[in-house]
């Protein structure tokens, strides 16, 4: 063996000399001895027994800071617990039993040391994760929550927290939580064991609280999937519960859920509209979303609106009048699919909101009979310029709210309404710059089928239907005899009945290359003005779809057309007034257009001839009854036009001097007119130029200027008859010219 020789000493250093009786078989009994040692250590240690020699006392206290504390420990609450087979300083450590007290200051108990994933089982309590196994602060002490000797562990029913308890174990600290959970339908469903109802643990083990996550955005997100996982995800919850799959996902999609994924932390959530705790079914008076909760739900965020809607007629008939049938929040700009105005597919976007939003009531047949609401504004407003335009695709049109506001809705009788006549000016200006009190004179909603709307536009609306189905009735009843007369002398013809006159194959002159520009010139801008014009007032019609499909902007283009062709029209007007004044060929024109007792005589005449009472057709003259009637119509129907068009056009100047009413009585006769003119073209001119049998397919005369000897004869005999007499005398006198030439020459 080794031993120290005291004797071996150099420079001040032991030394080891081999042992001459060094025998290495020895050393497995040194192994041996120094493990019995140990053993006989342990052995020797505190034990469970040893501590509950005085811990099992239950008189033993102890006095800290002035308070009594009991060190008594019963064996039978130690029995039961998880941790019944460790020692008691498996977790009392740092002391010395035998010292009494064992320690001035005992060192607390370290569960960490062996629950070492702790803070990652307890994510509802992140500060965990930073404290040490030492704390003692309420929200990361262990014994807070699970106790000390009694800790029973949460699989046992009927522990602290077994899934049943959980709500209340939670509640010990979140006292307020627990009261809010309790009254909500998740308490509820959980207290009546449906399959799925969530209690603390279900929602909280995941990071969906501020201490969590810190950032808000996040943080929002996962709250926001912790909800659809149960109300999206699980088919058997989404089966129990009225909200669709589709409804409950909108979110997505909503201005909301948007603004959310964009990075804004401010947008609203379930949890913001709902609450955390508190959710109830909409049902509940009590709950959030409740429809008379729904406004001040909203105020969290929209302050503003609110605000004002509560001052509205809307807000006060919900609010303190308890009317469920007026609207909240939600009835107008939806619920989980909530769209920004600005979007095209929004119900309170500007161009859906009068038929999509305020329809709804104001349309309604039900609630006007209910609460004496009139059931024509929504139909009067679609009737109007601006309902009108708006279908069109107009984008810089009033609608619903441009008037009476989008929250702050009041009756025209409230001095604070923005309908109210005294703030009329006020709220037209908006738009028409410079409206003063005349714009107040006249109803805003009218309708032409009322007397108690605006009789005046009752009877000039009445007036022109008679006026229309007579003119064009009369027109068409005249044109349907011609044409029966007109075939079937055509067929006696072809059939030899009638002997079929020859003429000749002179070209006559009708129309002068500056009358066919007139003409061209007119058509064109007539055609463009009932086009762009019935556009307007059709803006569903199968026809006018096409042409919107044609662009986007057809109706901002159609606008300009029509203010186009209107010039064209008027200037053309003014030129032909011009013609007829200043030259030799219009002045003629005149005189052959003013009417006379022969075109009376001459109408009756061919109205006899196609009744088959009389056998003799009148000649007619260049211009007979039929263009006559036709060309003075077109004169009135220009005036007329021209001066109704003229004030609609320059509204803000014109309704300022004739007032509203003034300008709705334009408007209305500028709408009849048009369609007694575009009839009349149909159904007279276009008779008479393209279906006449006489010269159908078409008089080309506006194209080429002139018309045949056999239409001449056809349709303008007594012209015919006063050219050939012209053309007799003039070929006569220039025989005679000749003769005396002759003669003349003879003499000399």
């Amino acid at each position: 063996m080794l031993v120290f020789n005291p004797k071996l000493v150099s420079n001040g250093k032991k030394s080891f000399q081999k042992n001459k009786y060094l025998n290495f078989r020895s050393i497995p009994i040194l192994i041996a001895l120094s493990f019995l040692l140990l053993l006989t250590t342990k052995l020797n240690a505190q034990t469970n027994d040893d501590c509950l020699t005085c811990h099992s006392d239950s008189t033993l206290t102890m006095t800290k800071q002035g308070k009594t504390i009991s060190l008594f420990v019963d064996t039978n609450v130690l029995a039961h617990s998880p941790h019944q087979k460790l020692q008691c300083i498996s977790c009392h450590v740092g002391f010395d039993p035998n010292n009494d007290p064992h320690k001035k200051d005992i060192q607390p108990i370290d569960c960490k040391s062996c629950h070492k994933d702790a803070a990652i089982k307890h994510p509802f309590h992140p500060q965990m994760m930073k404290a040490s196994g030492l704390s003692q602060g309420e929200d990361v002490n262990c014994k807070n929550c699970h106790g000390t000797h009694d800790i029973v562990s949460p699989r046992v029913p009927g522990s602290k927290f077994y899934i049943t308890n959980l709500v209340e174990a939670c509640g010990n600290c979140h006292k307020v939580q627990k009261e809010q959970f309790l009254t909500s339908d998740h308490a509820q469903g959980l207290a009546e064991n449906v399959k799925g109802a969530p209690n603390c643990y279900t929602c909280h083990k995941n990071p969906v609280t501020k201490y969590s996550i810190k950032d808000t955005t996040l943080l929002k997100i996962e709250q926001e999937k912790l909800c659809l996982s149960c109300h999206q995800n699980n088919p058997e919850i989404r089966a129990r519960t009225s909200p669709s799959a589709g409804f409950i996902t909108s979110y997505e999609n909503s201005v909301h859920g948007k603004a959310l994924s964009s990075g804004n932390g401010k947008a609203a959530t379930c949890i913001d509209c709902h609450t955390a705790h508190q959710m109830k079914s909409g049902s509940d008076p009590n709950s959030t979303v409740n429809k008379f909760n729904i406004p001040n739900t909203c105020a969290k965020c929209h302050t503003e609106e609110v605000t004002e809607y509560k001052q509205s007629i809307h807000g006060v008939a919900v609010l303190k009048l308890g009317r469920i049938d007026a609207p909240v929040c939600t009835d107008c700009h939806g619920m989980h699919n909530i769209l920004n105005p600005k979007n095209p597919n929004a119900p309170t976007s500007f161009a859906n909101l009068a038929t999509e939003v305020c329809s709804k009531c104001h349309a309604s047949v039900q609630l006007s009979e209910k609460y004496g609401l009139n059931p024509n504004r929504l139909s009067t407003f679609k009737d109007s310029y601006h309902g009108l335009a708006l279908s069109g695709g107009a984008t810089t049109v009033a609608n619903c709210a441009s008037c009476h506001s989008a929250h702050n809705i009041k009756p025209s009788t409230d001095p604070t309404s923005t309908v109210y006549k005294g703030n009329l000016s006020k709220t037209c200006g908006k738009c028409h710059p410079g409206a003063n009190e005349k714009f107040a004179i006249g109803k805003i909603h009218v309708t032409t089928t009322e007397k108690t709307s605006e009789p005046i536009l009752y009877w000039i609306a009445t007036l022109y239907l008679i006026m229309i189905i007579t003119v064009i009735g009369g027109m068409l009843l005249h044109n349907i005899l011609d044409f029966i007369k007109k075939a079937k002398i055509k067929k006696l013809k072809q059939q030899g009945y009638i002997r079929n006159e020859i003429h000749g194959h002179s070209l006559y002159l009708r129309m002068t290359v500056n009358e066919r520009i007139q003409h061209i010139a007119l058509t064109l801008s007539f055609i463009t003005l009932v086009i762009t014009g019935f556009m307007l007032v059709f803006p569903d019609a199968w026809w006018v779809s096409h042409i919107r499909e044609l662009s986007k902007n057809a109706f901002e283009y159609r606008s300009y057309l029509h203010r186009i062709a209107a010039v064209v029209l008027v200037i053309t007007s003014l030129y032909h007034i011009y013609y007829l004044a200043f030259t030799e060929r219009g002045k003629q024109l005149f005189k052959d257009m003013l009417p006379k007792r022969k075109d009376l005589t001459d109408a009756i005449g061919v109205a006899l001839f196609n009744l088959g009472i009389s056998k003799t057709k009148p000649e007619l003259d260049r211009f007979s009854y039929v263009e006559k009637s036709e060309y003075w119509a077109l004169v009135w129907g220009t005036i007329i036009m021209t001066v109704t068009g003229s004030i609609m056009w320059f509204d803000n100047t014109f309704i300022g001097i004739v007032t509203k009413l003034g300008w709705d009585i334009a408007r209305t006769i500028h709408y009849y007119e048009a369609w007694l003119a575009f009839l009349a073209i149909v159904v007279w001119h276009f008779y008479f130029t393209i279906f006449n049998p006489d010269i159908y397919p078409m008089n080309t005369s506006w194209i080429t200027g002139k018309v045949t000897e056999e239409e001449m004869a056809e349709e303008h005999p007594a012209e015919l008859e006063k050219i050939k007499q012209q053309e007799a005398e003039k070929y006569k006198k220039i025989g005679s010219s000749k003769d005396n030439y002759k003669g003349g020459g003879g003499s000399l």
